[in-house]
């Protein structure tokens, strides 16, 4: 008697807290749980970004996702202890990747002689703290908001077909990056 006292204890706990779960998210939709795991994502239509020309960077501009493999995005700003923080393990993680992905780091920092950095002191911060990728301005901080988790550091790989198979905020191990990356090579194509 006891013990089924004990069962039904815990079985009401289960229902409080799911009921509270459910009052805070409101009810998961089927397309919400498919989402999480990809199988519904629509792709990401690619947005044009200006690229700085900095060390393992060129002047111009990029596609973010590129269409022609899969792409990994570093959202950072100069003025974040963390984004420092991880400089050293995107580093070792572009290394290991190579050229089989889009390897990009953007920040949306107002850069130019009336922002908050220049481009001089944006190209300095980057050698400094050995960056040798792709750096892309997002002034319109339009890939900043498709892809800042909930903060900064934010990384986020993305598949050949623009669906984002990866991504998560804050400091990251060169493994963890890889581990990410990975998934959007794997996926191939996404469908």
């Amino acid at each position: 008697m006891r013990r089924r006292d004990v069962l039904a204890g815990l079985g009401s706990a289960g229902v409080i807290v799911g009921g509270g779960a459910i009052a805070v998210s409101g009810v998961p939709s089927t397309d919400d749980l498919l989402d999480r795991e990809g199988s519904q994502q629509e792709p990401d239509e690619p947005l044009e970004v200006e690229t700085v020309d900095a060390p393992g960077s060129e002047a111009g501009t990029a596609l973010v996702p590129a269409t022609d493999r899969p792409t990994f995005v570093d959202v950072f700003g100069t003025w974040c202890p963390p984004c420092v923080e991880q400089m050293p393990a995107l580093a070792e993680a572009n290394d290991r990747i190579g050229d089989d992905v889009f390897f990009i780091s953007v920040t949306n920092e107002s850069v130019g002689e009336n922002g908050s950095i220049t481009e001089a002191e944006l190209v300095d911060w980057w050698d400094e703290h050995d960056g040798n990728w792709t750096l892309g301005l997002d002034s319109t901080a339009e890939v900043t908001e498709r892809y800042l988790v909930s903060g900064y550091p934010s990384a986020a790989a993305i598949d050949a077909s623009g669906r984002v198979q990866w991504s998560e905020s804050g400091v990251k191990t060169a493994d963890e990056l890889v581990a990410g990356i990975e998934l959007a090579l794997e996926s191939g194509t996404g469908e």
